[in-house]
Order: C-alpha cells, then sequence, then structure tokens
C-alpha cells in the first residue's frame, strides 16, 4: 500500500511539470506598446487644434470662438506632453514596433506644440533616431526650424508660419538665404517651399518678398544688438 502511494504521488507531480511546461513563457524583453496611447493622444491634440483653425478662418484669431479651442487644445497638452515625454525617457526614441506607422508624427507634433526647452532637450535624440532610421529627416528640421524661430533667428527650411497682429494674417518666418532654400530642402528630402506653403498653408511663396523680410529682419536684428 505503501509503495502504491508512493507512485501515485510521483505521477503527480510529473503531471503537474507537464502542464506547467505548457504555460506560455513570459518574455520580459518584448518591445512595450504605446500604440494606443498615442492614437488618444493624438486625438486630444489634434481635434480641438482643428476645430479652432477652422473657426480662426471664419471669425478670426480674436474670437471667443477660436479662444474656446484653443483653452481646450492648451490643457489637453499639458497632460499629452507628460505621456511622451515619459515615453522617451524611459525608452528612448521608439521603434515602430513600439509606436506603430502614426507614432512619430504623435511624438513630433507634441514635441513641437511644447516650448523651446522641450525641443531643446529631445533634439539630439531626434538626431539619432534619423541616424539610426527611426525617424524621418522632416520631422528633425521642422524642429530645428521651431527651435530658430523661437530663438529670434532666421529658419533654414521654411517650415514656419507666423500670425503678425498688425496685418492680421500670416506669414512666412524669415528664412535664411531664401533663393537657396529649396537646395536645401531637395538635400534632405522635402519638396519645395512653393509646393509646401502651398499644401499645407495655402499661401503663395514669393521669393522677391520673402528676400526683401529676411533682409529687413538682419537689419533690425543687427539695429538692436
Amino acid at each position: 500500500m505503501r509503495f502504491i502511494l508512493i507512485f501515485f504521488f510521483f505521477l503527480f507531480i510529473s503531471c503537474s511539470d507537464k502542464n506547467k511546461s505548457k504555460e506560455p513563457i513570459k518574455n520580459d524583453k518584448q518591445p512595450k506598446n504605446f500604440i494606443a496611447v498615442l492614437d488618444t493622444i493624438w486625438q486630444k491634440e489634434q481635434v480641438p487644434i482643428r476645430k479652432r483653425d477652422s473657426l480662426q478662418r471664419i471669425y478670426g484669431a480674436d474670437s471667443e470662438q477660436y479662444k474656446k479651442y484653443q483653452k481646450i487644445y492648451e490643457a489637453n497638452h499639458m497632460i499629452n506632453e507628460k505621456k511622451v515625454r515619459a515615453i522617451l525617457d524611459a525608452n528612448g526614441w521608439p521603434t515602430k514596433e513600439m509606436i506603430g506607422e502614426q507614432g512619430n508624427f504623435t511624438i513630433c507634433n507634441v514635441i513641437q506644440h511644447s516650448g523651446n526647452e522641450i525641443r531643446i532637450k529631445y533634439l539630439p535624440m531626434m538626431q539619432q533616431a534619423v541616424k539610426d532610421k527611426k525617424l524621418e529627416p522632416r520631422f528633425l528640421v521642422r524642429a530645428e526650424d521651431r527651435i530658430a524661430t523661437e530663438r529670434g533667428d532666421l529658419q533654414v527650411y521654411g517650415g514656419q508660419m507666423k500670425y503678425y497682429p498688425e496685418t492680421k494674417s500670416f506669414n512666412l518666418w524669415p528664412v535664411y538665404d531664401p533663393a537657396n532654400i529649396d537646395k536645401r530642402r531637395t538635400e534632405i528630402g522635402l519638396d519645395s517651399i512653393a509646393k509646401f506653403l502651398k499644401n499645407r498653408f495655402d499661401f503663395e511663396w514669393n521669393l522677391e518678398e520673402q528676400i526683401a523680410r529676411s533682409e529687413a529682419f538682419l537689419k533690425a536684428k543687427k539695429d538692436t544688438e
């Protein structure tokens, strides 16, 4: 009887071990997945921006309708920025497997909408991501132009527009050497400045006008130094 009990005891242990071996092995090295989080961030960031901009075209940038959605956007952006920074600080620049096809658009948009200190902080990470083929150069140059305009310098690639209250209209922030801007843009795989401005802002590029604006910008900057 004693031997029978011992036999069944070992048989039970053997079956338990086999069942455990069938359990899926957890792989802690699997990349984290931020796709759902970033999809939510994109909606929270972009929906109020679209509504705000459409109302601006109808009622103007000083209207209550415009200001309402600007406040919604600003509140959402504060939350979105914290989430994006947490992802980057913990993981470096994520891979496509971690963030999906849309991920770089979302991350770069949030950084672009943040303060200049945030853009400057993550610029080296963006530069490395471009070298590692994780990020397209167009996202990097957009950040570089924004950093330049916030510093009060000429932008290089022409990605930044500004609202000028004195004329109540948008115009291109002055650019460095406007005559050769398309050469710089082509070198990094961007469309011509005229095509970009038309598609993105419905704005007409006028080389003579922009040369004059850049010259006036440099003169005014020199006079204040």
